[in-house]
């Protein structure tokens, strides 16, 4: 790591726990089957987050623009974190929906989530459409449902950067 990385997240590491929205994409899931999205809050709280919101949102891009405008509207949320929705089946619009929306896209979080998936799944890792850029000074993510995915997502790319992702945009 280079100097100037080290001294970013120091200086991130001093502004506190990131407040984060936790989204469900889902036709199918309730809070009682929403395993991925339990997953997401259980990471968020044991590295010393704070979840402000969680929500489970039918796949339709009008409902998911609409629960990205509240969230940004109406909570302190610095980080936003989608799950499912992502593969390319008819009802999966998470993709379509964020790439209407985001204002910076980050690329490499896709990238770099579709290189680790490929470790796990093979070729199968080139049908995720994960995704992550900026929205209304937040940090958005959108990674797959599968409690693995989510896993794979958090624990490698998200959480190691989290507070310094937050800080970047903020300054």
């Amino acid at each position: 790591m280079s100097a100037s990385s080290q001294q970013h997240r120091e200086a991130a590491a001093k502004q506190g726990p990131v407040r984060v929205a936790v989204v469900t994409v889902s036709d199918t899931r309730t809070r009682d089957n929403d395993a991925g999205g339990d997953l997401i809050v259980e990471r968020i709280q044991s590295a010393g987050h704070e979840v402000v919101f969680r929500a489970i949102v039918k796949d339709e891009p009008e409902r998911i623009d609409s629960l990205l405008d509240q969230i940004t509207d109406d909570t302190s949320a610095q980080l936003i974190l989608l799950t499912g929705g992502t593969g390319i089946s008819s009802r999966d619009t998470t993709f379509d929906a964020l790439s209407r929306k985001l204002e910076k896209v980050l690329p490499g979080f896709g990238e770099l989530f579709r290189v680790l998936s490929f470790g796990e799944v093979g070729a199968a890792a080139m049908l995720s459409r994960a995704t992550a850029g900026t929205y209304r000074g937040c940090i958005v993510f959108s990674m797959p449902g599968s409690p693995n995915a989510v896993q794979l997502a958090m624990d490698k790319l998200i959480l190691p950067e989290i507070q310094h992702l937050v800080w970047e945009v903020a300054r």
